[in-house]
């Protein structure tokens, strides 16, 4: 089975973008969908097609599939910051579940056969062993990973009926850049890019949210993955023969775990330049690790993360942040 146009929501963001760049790449027919919320036109290749737009916008979403004539729709549009998920529950039920339904809703109606989900290991929330294995408890510790839970959930239930074929990949640390695509967040919270940003002076100091988990340093583990990998999964799960099977679930991740004091030491040998930071307390519902079993994504996709060893995702992403100074402001990014 071979998806050749594809639609694309939240195409205009980090992951999305990188996304669109292979699959155009690779020949398909591809249109974003993004509000551009928190995503960039010119982060959107031009050899895809652009509609402003949201999820849930009925008939908009509606017009988009009967116009492109879409087979396959990758789902990454949804809000994504836990801390804000805290603040503002309603929001992130609205936008990554009640929206998102209506997309999902409008395929059913288009026909639409295979529907690639952006889903999270925050499903997860306080895992009880590691590796994580998909069969694990999905118990997730705030609002984010509660949407994405039940956005799977509402997948599942749904899809069989509809003829529709599902995968839900579970990410975990996104990170990297490649060579036009970097991440450029207002504000940013992952490890990586704020590392770099001291590196770069524009940040006196990193925050180290705890230093007392039951890790070899302390502070906590997280699997990091290359956005291209994660990118490369994606058409992978566009293209493998899935022979009707239910919806499946596929956790993204490189099955090794590294600290923050491992990160911050790893961007110093990569840029050659001072990380300074700032100890602070535990955020409250930081799980001490997480590190993903990776074999099911073998077995279903044939993939594992080849460009995700830590050196490799520090370099791309410096290479970005150098190259990008003012992230995709004027234009920068575009091709």
């Amino acid at each position: 089975m071979t998806q050749t146009r594809v639609l694309v929501t939240g195409g205009a963001g980090y992951i999305g973008s990188v996304i669109v760049d292979q699959l155009v790449g690779r020949g398909s027919s591809v249109v974003v969908l993004d509000d551009l919320s928190t995503g960039h036109r010119a982060a959107v290749a031009r050899g895809a097609a652009f509609v402003q737009g949201g999820v849930g916008n009925r008939e908009l979403v509606e017009a988009v599939l009967e116009r492109e004539q879409v087979d396959a729709i990758v789902h990454l549009a949804a809000f994504a910051l836990v801390p804000e998920s805290v603040a503002q529950p309603q929001k992130y039920v609205t936008n990554n579940v009640t929206a998102a339904r209506v997309l999902l809703e409008a395929a059913g109606r288009a026909r639409v056969r295979r529907f690639v989900f952006s889903s999270s290991c925050a499903v997860y929330g306080h895992p009880a062993a590691i590796p994580i294995t998909e069969d694990a408890p999905q118990e997730p510790v705030n609002p984010y990973g509660e949407t994405k839970r039940d956005f799977e959930r509402l997948l599942a239930a749904y899809a069989p009926a509809h003829a529709m074929e599902v995968v839900s990949l579970r990410y975990f640390n996104a990170a990297g850049a490649t060579e036009s695509r970097g991440e450029d967040h207002e504000p940013e919270t992952h490890l990586i890019p704020n590392v770099l940003a001291a590196a770069m002076g524009k940040w006196p100091a990193v925050d180290v949210f705890g230093t007392d988990y039951p890790t070899a340093d302390g502070t906590a583990v997280r699997d990091y993955v290359h956005v291209a990998d994660i990118a490369d999964a994606h058409v992978r799960a566009l293209n493998v023969s899935l022979d009707g099977r239910a919806p499946v679930a596929l956790n993204l991740g490189t099955g090794t775990g590294r600290s923050v004091r491992e990160v911050v030491d790893a961007a110093r040998r990569v840029t050659g330049r001072a990380v300074p930071t700032h100890e602070r307390p535990r955020r409250l519902g930081d799980p001490a690790a997480l590190v993903a079993a990776v074999g099911r994504a073998a077995d279903v996709l044939d993939w594992r993360a080849s460009r995700s060893s830590l050196e490799e995702i520090l370099e791309s992403a410096w290479r970005w942040h150098r190259a990008h100074p003012h992230g995709y402001q004027q234009g920068e990014g575009e091709s």
